[in-house]
């Protein structure tokens, strides 16, 4: 009854579409009307629900497909709007800056406008004023133009100089939200992006957008005024050469208007080409001691010569279209020149207007081309910034999967008790390859744990999820019995430390990057997280001690020091839980000795989980998880573990994997 009801709404109201939230929703009445008189039928006789059902289905089809086509073209057409939208929300904040620019516009504009009109007046003073009287009127326009002059000149300045201001700030904004987009994204999106591309779509990109609703907002309008201007005075001048003149501008629009489509298009593919070829660049040059090592650099060289061949291929498409676009332009401007020349001539013959009045006209005339000109110009810039947009927005709009900081905060600090239950996980970039399953793990406060096993097993995937970078795809993780999802990301790793297996350090002094594990320690902090993990050994047989620059990635630094700063780094901290991801990796003989002093002194009080392959570091761990194809094979103590005759531990020790 309720259906039949509902099928009766639709199709003597379709009103009820529209109150329901469908609005512009074409339903085929054909079939509606064909299912309600099935509805009736079957009232009569229930021996045809066969044929009730089927006719339903035709209908439900019809329905559906409509709805869906209505919705694609709907998102087509939104999704248009929101670009050009979000470019126009841009220059909100700058909305006053812009407002006092376009004042300044209308002036210098007004005064360019007037430069014709003036023109033919001068010209009809020679031509028609008596010689002695031509010289004082002459003098008095002259005078006149002057000041208009200067005023028109200072008021561009103002335009440009406003208008500049005001790209810069847009410029400055984009960044920071792009910036901050970028850094508020969860660790998978690196997975599958590269640096180089959001390198590029911080620089290229956010320069091309604020231009375009800057200087392009501002030379387009200007040629708009310009262009509605000229026509007028031609109108004004002449209507007869009026209407003849821009006879050509219809049909010019309408193609421009469908290039223009064509080129942003065109310009998207481009700019995905130019992050692409950044991309490249900025991988090899940031690995150039690997390329020199193994001799590459000809390989590299062929490599970005081939991505730059795909480039210069979309420039020439670009080209291509652009030059025929603004060719297209440029002739129609100057086809009205060439037309009204002809049929002024005549005109001014037959004395139906004046000879500095067809001057004015023809300066219109080439006023109006040129802004025809200057509004494809910023017609096509304007497409090219709506791709770049498109491009940066998606990335700015962007919600990560994990929140940086949001959630539960405990009343107390962690006490370091640490629950793996029934964890599966695979990488988001081979998603069909798991890497833990059914992963369970027991860590208590203030003990070690060493986790071991060959290559691949899983080790650092554990410490890359209790960290965060991603979420199981299965289980829960749990801190102190509170599920890690639950807790705010920010607050947990204010008490977690990691020290990776390869540590990247930043390109500044020593003393900073220390300082990079704990914001507003103090320089008595600094000393003794760099005596614990004893930094102190080389630095002070440096020139500037802990202010020596490290370089680029800390390569000024040998692998040892390097990975005793990130131990200062991560001890600074004071954390509850440390994380050593084979931390000791890089060392020689002397520096693990040393670090792993500090190690001993630094773990007291703290729950710390090692992946080690070091003997030396797993015989003094009071838990050892051994992990085989992403589970736990055995757990036990060294010497427990050693005593299984055929355990997996024993393998590993057998077979030399620990040194």
């Amino acid at each position: 009854m309720f259906k039949m009801t509902l099928l009766w709404k639709l199709l003597s109201d379709p009103g009820v579409l529209r109150k329901a939230g469908c609005l512009g929703l074409g339903v085929s009445h054909k079939y509606l009307f064909d299912s309600y008189l099935t509805t009736r039928l079957v009232r009569v006789s229930k021996k045809n629900r066969a044929t009730l059902v089927g006719l339903r289905h035709h209908a439900t089809k019809a329905i559906e497909s409509d709805v869906l086509t209505t919705v694609a073209h709907s998102a087509k057409r939104t999704k248009k709007t929101s670009e050009l939208r979000n470019l126009i929300l841009l220059a909100a904040p700058e909305k006053w800056t812009l407002m006092q620019a376009i004042a300044f516009l209308l002036v210098s504009s007004g005064v360019t406008m007037a430069v014709p009109f003036c023109f033919g007046k001068v010209i009809d003073v020679i031509s028609n004023t008596k010689k002695e009287d031509m010289k004082e009127n002459l003098n008095r326009l002259t005078l006149v133009l002057l000041v208009v002059f200067l005023i028109g000149g200072l008021s561009n300045f103002r335009r440009v100089y406003l208008m500049s201001a005001a790209g810069h700030r847009i410029t400055q904004s984009l960044r920071r939200q792009a910036y901050t987009a970028i850094l508020r994204q969860e660790t998978a999106m690196f997975d599958k992006g590269s640096t180089g591309e959001l390198v590029g779509r911080l620089s290229g990109d956010t320069q091309l957008i604020s231009s375009a609703v800057t200087s392009n907002v501002s030379d387009g309008l200007r040629s708009a005024i310009m262009a509605v201007t000229g026509v007028s005075m031609m109108f004004y001048v002449s209507p007869t050469l009026a209407l003849l003149g821009l006879a050509i501008v219809p049909p010019v629009v309408a193609v421009a208007a469908v290039w223009g489509r064509v080129l942003k298009r065109v310009s998207k593919e481009l700019q995905n080409s130019v992050a692409v070829l950044n991309a490249t660049a900025e991988e090899r040059i940031g690995n150039i001691r690997t390329v020199k090592a193994f001799a590459q650099e000809e390989r590299e060289i062929d490599r970005y010569c081939g991505k730059l061949r795909d480039v210069l291929a979309l420039c020439y498409k670009e080209s291509l279209y652009r030059g025929l676009f603004f060719g297209m332009t440029g002739l129609s401007g100057n086809a009205i020149v060439l037309s009204v020349l002809y049929n002024g001539v005549f005109m001014v013959s037959s004395g139906d207007i004046t000879i500095g009045s067809l001057s004015a006209f023809l300066l219109y005339a080439g006023y109006v081309g040129m802004s025809l000109n200057g509004l494809s110009t910023a017609y096509s810039e304007l497409n090219k910034a709506l791709g770049a947009n498109a491009r940066l927005f998606e990335l700015i709009n962007r919600q990560p999967l994990i929140p940086v900081q949001g959630g539960r905060v405990l009343p107390k600090e962690l006490s370091g008790n640490v629950a793996f239950r029934d964890v599966s996980f695979a990488y988001p970039t081979r998603d069909t390859v798991p890497v833990l399953r059914g992963f369970d793990l027991n860590v208590n406060e203030c003990s070690v744990t060493a986790i071991v096993g060959l290559s691949g097993s899983g080790k650092s995937t554990v410490a890359s999820l209790l960290l965060r970078f991603y979420d199981p795809t299965k289980g829960s993780i749990l801190l102190d019995n509170h599920d890690l999802r639950l807790l705010d990301p920010a607050w947990v790793k204010s008490q977690i430390s990691v020290v990776a297996q390869e540590p990247i350090l930043f390109s500044c002094s020593v003393r900073e990057n220390i300082l990079y594990g704990m914001e507003g320690a103090s320089d008595a902090d600094v000393l003794e997280a760099a005596r614990l993990a004893h930094v102190l050994e080389f630095t002070e047989k440096m020139t500037d001690g802990l202010d020596t620059i490290v370089g680029e990635r800390g390569i000024a630094l040998s692998g040892g020091q390097r990975q005793r700063v990130a131990i200062a780094r991560a001890l600074i901290k004071k954390p509850k839980i440390l994380i050593l991801d084979e931390a000791t990796s890089a060392l020689d003989a002397e520096s693990e000795n040393f670090v792993q002093e500090a190690l001993e002194r630094a773990i007291r009080g703290r729950t710390v989980i090692t992946i080690a392959h070091r003997l030396s570091t797993i015989k003094n761990a009071d838990k050892i998880v051994v992990l085989d194809g992403g589970r736990v094979a055995e757990t036990g103590s060294y010497a427990e573990l050693m005593a299984l005759e055929n355990g997996h531990f024993k393998k590993l020790v057998k077979h030399q994997t620990f040194t």
